[in-house]
């Protein structure tokens, strides 16, 4: 069932409507009266005959119309059987509002069950529980109590009345932009992030989607409808949770899956979301992406009235991946020919005193930078609509025409124009006509880079290749028969993770490189297969019960003779009846000693939010200390396994050092496009371990590899 009905609701009953000016079931009543809602509302109150001139009814169920959405603003151990009497009534949609479910431990578990099962055998939606309520600001539907609310065209998603309430305040005193719905999400006990941005991307209204998330329920299909959504509108996220103590609160106040796990950043940025880590920018960076054009060609100059401003401007934008081209020559000469010879004309422009008498000189050179080819929008830093203040009031009326000019030149040149000045504060005429024509305006300078850095990241998220970033599994295509059959024999057998054996034998069926491990079950067998291979050999015991071989002592390197091989052979097998009595031992793995080379770790493993992902990075004793490593969520395209090498801090190593050959980077990709295939061929995989991988100058070698099992009723 849609969202229609409850965002867009004709008709509210308000269950628990009071006539205490502190109650949300007063509040509610009373903005729905004041802000015009010309829906039907229906206070629901037993103690009561009328509330607000409104006649107010025992129960639901004595409502004696329809009714699309009920407020539920009665204690938490009430709203079974509240919904039930809207069962009754045929409502088809709830916002409660109580806290006490699932954030609060067990107890508040069970219930907040109980709730979704009286909801499901009704077919009621709920928003909620924990939920400060929610707004639709189109036709004023107002269910949270919050007067004036600025209406516009961003729509607003939060699991924190408070972080709503900010942003609300921030849009109404600093901008002219406002939202067309508020939804406090809440536990998102039924309603999941994923449906609200399916409704909000076909809301003709809205321009772009701002978030705030502590946790999130079903994170790989909010992923997949992002990466659906954000082809034709925006996503600005900010995620609570990245530290220890973070995690605890949102978690206390969510009762969801919390916190920033190392994967979301990379997993919301690769569906087109643009994440914003500090709560300051969130909405600067929503309001821009949904007045602005995106950045096309990621190149932006800056036009500045001072070089301090400029040459700060230029280092933050680098920070955040985007480029300050220099202007063509013809531009920089018609540049030249409207300002003192001491201006700095190539990119950042420096107007150098030549706007103190005249600011509309902005606007003459915003014309022309704006028509450079290498252009793709433009960075205005310092005191633009101060000079009426700085210098000469008869300046406001200029600068008032040079805003004007500007604001008509976003639609003109289809490139976004984003300013910083020093003056925001004083909220001059001149700076409120930009913001009449889309160009927001900032008094943070950092504020002003973040928001083109936002737009240009867009930009480039449109323009890439993403068609089979989907984050959808097609679950077993490319599984081989001899491979599932691995998997069979494991659970038929009771084991919980493939043998190293087998392991390396899937690997192999999918066209990895394995070496030509043979597996022995006594002395002389390991020495007769030690004598087979070149140089010298390592042991390995292989069993269902030891997982981690060091650990038990059951690996033995560098063996080079049939002495030393039967001495590693037996120590093994003592090592590992120690270690554990009653363990299974299948053999014994002989394997040629690998080359040297690069170590690096390649692994998969099961993400709370966000399901199958898999983890690259440097390898060997240093990956806990370094923990140089990279997550992506699976599957991933070559050029993601190719990015996911880039951006290890190791990652220079692998081009060669000191005048060494360059390692093969590409028998890596094909490596870690090997890792998601076959997670994506068996589902059965709970986790792949292969560390170490040694990279060579050509080739790689998998060391070792570990399959862990799901508990086969867990398999996708």
């Amino acid at each position: 069932m849609g969202l229609e009905h409850i965002l867009n609701a004709r008709s509210v009953a308000v269950v628990g409507a009071s006539k205490v000016p502190t109650k949300r079931g007063f509040q509610t009543i009373r903005t729905l009266l004041d802000e015009g809602y010309e829906g039907a509302i229906y206070p629901v109150n037993p103690k009561e005959k009328s509330i607000m001139g409104l006649p107010c009814y025992p129960t639901v169920p004595d409502i004696p119309r329809e009714v699309d959405v009920a407020l539920v603003a009665t204690p938490a151990r009430t709203v079974p059987s509240v919904l039930a009497d809207c069962g009754k009534r045929g409502i088809k949609g709830a916002v409660i509002l109580a806290t006490g479910f699932g954030e609060t431990g067990s107890a508040g578990k069970a219930l907040e069950k109980e709730v979704l099962q009286a909801a499901a055998a009704h077919q009621i939606r709920l928003i909620g529980p924990n939920t400060s309520g929610m707004i639709n600001l189109k036709s004023s539907l107002n269910l949270v109590g919050l007067k004036d609310a600025p209406k516009g065209d961003i729509a607003l998603l939060s699991q924190s009345g408070n972080m709503a309430l900010t942003l609300i305040t921030e849009a109404k005193l600093q901008s002219r932009k406002g939202f067309t719905y508020y939804v406090g999400v809440g536990n998102e006990t039924d309603i999941r992030f994923h449906e609200y941005l399916a409704f909000f991307q076909n809301d003709p209204d809205t321009r772009a989607i701002l978030m705030y998330v502590e946790g999130m329920r079903e994170g790989r299909k909010f992923l997949q409808q992002a990466y659906r959504t954000t082809q034709t509108k925006p996503i600005v996220l900010l995620k609570s949770g990245r530290s220890s103590t973070g995690k605890r609160s949102a978690g206390s106040h969510t009762g969801a899956l919390a916190g920033m796990s190392e994967v979301a950043k990379g997993a919301f940025e690769r569906a087109g979301i643009v994440v914003i880590e500090n709560s300051d920018e969130l909405f600067p960076a929503a309001e821009t992406l949904s007045s602005l054009p995106p950045v096309k060609n990621s190149q932006i100059a800056i036009l500045a009235d001072g070089g301090g401003h400029a040459t700060i401007a230029a280092d933050t934008l680098t920070d955040l991946g985007v480029q300050i081209p220099e202007l063509e020559e013809k531009t920089q000469q018609k540049l030249r020919a409207i300002l003192p010879g001491g201006a700095a004309v190539r990119n950042p422009v420096d107007v150098a005193g030549g706007t103190d008498d005249n600011p509309d000189v902005f606007a003459d050179c915003a014309k022309l930078i704006l028509a450079d080819p290498h252009v793709g929008g433009l960075l205005l830093v310092g005191l633009f609509g101060g000079y009426g203040i700085r210098f000469a009031e008869s300046l406001s009326l200029i600068e008032e025409d040079a805003a004007h000019q500007m604001g008509k030149m976003v639609k003109k040149y289809k490139k976004p124009i984003v300013v910083h000045s020093l003056y925001n504060s004083e909220k001059p005429h001149s700076l409120d006509l930009l913001r009449y024509y889309g160009v927001p305006v900032y008094g943070s300078l950092d504020v002003a880079c973040k928001c083109m850095g936002v737009l240009a990241q867009y930009g480039r998220y449109l323009k890439s290749y993403h068609a089979v970033t989907n984050f959808v599994f097609n679950w077993r295509t490319k599984a081989k028969p001899e491979g599932q059959q691995l998997f069979e024999r494991a659970y038929a057998e009771g084991r919980g993770a493939l043998l190293e054996t087998e392991a390396k034998h899937l690997f192999k069926l999918h066209g990895a490189p394995v070496a030509c491990d043979v597996l022995v079950h006594s002395a002389e067998e390991a020495v007769q297969a030690a004598a087979n291979i070149d140089g010298p050999v390592a042991l390995k015991i292989v069993s269902p019960d030891i997982l981690h071989k060091s650990d038990a002592n059951g690996v033995k390197l560098h063996l080079t003779n049939q002495k030393h091989v039967r001495q590693a052979y037996a120590a093994i097998i003592k090592s590992a009846k120690a270690y554990k009595a009653d363990a299974q031992i299948t053999g014994v793995l002989v394997s040629p000693m690998v080359a040297k080379g690069i170590e690096v770790i390649i692994g998969t493993k099961i993400d709370d939010q966000f399901g199958p992902v898999i983890m690259y990075g440097l390898g060997g004793v240093l990956v806990e200390i370094i923990k140089d490593v990279v997550f992506r969520v699976l599957p991933i395209t070559r050029r993601t396994a190719q990015k996911m090498i880039g951006e290890t801090k190791s990652h220079p190593i692998l081009d060669g050092v000191r005048g060494e050959k360059p390692y093969d980077k590409k028998a890596l990709v094909n490596m870690l496009m090997a890792c998601s295939e076959i997670i994506e061929a068996y589902p059965e995989i709970q986790e792949l371990d292969l560390n170490p991988v040694i990279v060579h100058h050509e080739g790689l070698s998998i060391v070792d590899a570990r399959i862990i099992l799901k508990p086969k009723a867990a398999q996708a």
